[in-house]
């Protein structure tokens, strides 16, 4: 039997993280919306914020993305997947739960490629919740595309020394180290030749040259987004972390679950924005009626419930496809393809409850034009949806076959021809019998 709920005990849990979220954590947002990854952290804010994580800690739902060894429970990307629907209302939501990005990301590289004093120095903080980190793999000639980086990284005895600029180097001015990508060997392929460091943010060499504003996110000039120039910075050898060439492999890893993890907490902005849109709806009146009563608005309820849904399951059945397979890899077009429907689910969804609210939708008085906004931004974040449709293209497409001649397989008289074929013999005595 296929059941579409969870166990009681977990539900159970559930059910607090919703009352929690919404009595505790999103109040937070309407005083501090951008200072969540502010380090050190404000007094009076951390006065608030501590007692909150430790609720989230006796809960047991602390670092969710994480097993026992690491201090988190286990409970797989399924768990995960609804715990999000419910974090991903608040942008503190993942900071009090221990799941915020990038560090969640950069927690699973060091606790698969780390050493016990790189886990020690920069792991269990970062698991605490007590520092914030940064990955720096984007550079501004080529976005995205490892092939054309060329920020590069020589060894000079026992030391790694690493030249070049990065790009959108997420929370770079707060991070307490970086986790940096580099060519080490520019005579082969990028899949072989780049590696990945970690670099402690007081190394000397570090100029953050321009922290970039997101727009509708962040005021101009207080951006999280850095534009880092590295110049002859020295890391000692043993801050690569998997070894030399490895850093493609690392960083699909982390990118797939952080992409899934997007699309986790997109289900719950989304989500959120409905609600707003119906409560709208529901509350204006207008040329003699609620705005509940127009078909249009009804149209763009029901669109948006409709694709919701459509987008949630699709988003735990990758979810249950990874716990299952344990291979971000093999999950890989899935993937993709949650992470092409993610800016448009939240982009369609955002701008008709935008809609719905008129002029009071564009102001910063409401949620809605900053989440308008991030839909597109999603379409950019850890990879340009073009190049996650040409993976879910050429996957599906490497699962099928051409016909074998000049017709489609589905052609009626081809079809015609092997139904007789199959019951000739009957088709033989009736002709016979008549």
């Amino acid at each position: 039997m296929w059941e579409f709920e969870t166990e009681p005990e977990f539900q159970e849990k559930l059910d607090w993280a919703e009352r929690f979220v919404r009595e505790e954590v999103e109040p937070l947002d309407a005083l501090w919306r951008h200072r969540v990854f502010e380090r050190p952290i404000d007094p009076t804010i951390g006065r608030i914020v501590g007692p909150l994580k430790q609720q989230v800690r006796d809960q047991g739902l602390w670092a969710c993305h994480l097993g026992p060894e690491l201090g988190g429970p286990g409970y797989g990307q399924v768990k995960l997947a609804l715990l999000n629907e419910i974090i991903g209302r608040a942008a503190w939501g993942p900071v009090i739960f221990g799941t915020a990005a990038p560090d969640t990301g950069n927690a699973e590289i060091l606790a698969h490629y780390g050493t016990e004093e790189q886990k020690r120095l920069y792991l269990k903080p970062l698991l605490d919740g007590d520092i914030v980190s940064c990955f720096a793999m984007t550079e501004p000639q080529g976005g995205s595309d490892p092939r054309v980086f060329t920020t590069q990284a020589v060894l000079d005895g026992d030391e790694w020394v690493i030249n070049g600029l990065k790009f959108f180097a997420s929370h770079a001015k707060w991070a307490a180290f970086y986790i940096v990508m580099a060519v080490t060997n520019p005579d082969v392929d990028i899949h072989r030749g780049a590696s990945m460091f970690i670099v402690p943010k007081e190394t000397p060499g570090i100029e953050i040259e321009r922290n970039m504003a997101l727009f509708g996110h962040e005021p101009v000039g207080e951006g999280t987004h850095g534009l880092v120039r590295f110049t002859d910075v020295r890391v000692p050898a043993e801050n690569i972390l998997g070894g030399e060439g490895q850093a493609f492999a690392i960083s699909q890893t982390r990118l797939g679950g952080g992409r899934i993890h997007h699309a986790m907490r997109t289900v719950s902005q989304a989500r959120r924005a409905l609600d707003m849109m119906v409560e709208r709806a529901l509350s204006r009146e207008t040329r003699g009626s609620l705005l509940a009563k127009k078909q249009s608005v009804q149209n763009y309820v029901a669109d948006s419930y409709a694709e919701l849904m459509q987008f949630r399951l699709f988003v735990l059945y990758v979810a249950w496809r990874i716990d299952r397979m344990k291979d971000y890899q093999a999950v890989r077009h899935d993937i993709a393809a949650v992470k092409v429907l993610t800016p448009q689910v939240m982009h369609n969804i955002t701008q008709r409850a935008l809609q719905v609210h008129g002029a009071l939708g564009t102001t910063s008085d409401l949620p809605l034009n900053e989440w308008f906004s991030g839909s597109m931004i999603l379409g950019l974040a850890d990879g340009p949806s073009e190049v996650h449709r040409l993976t879910v293209a050429r996957a599906v497409l490497a699962q099928g076959k051409p016909a074998e001649g000049m017709w489609p397989t589905a052609w009626l008289p081809l079809r015609q021809e092997a139904a007789r074929k199959k019951w000739a013999e009957f088709l033989d005595a009736d002709e016979v019998n008549a």
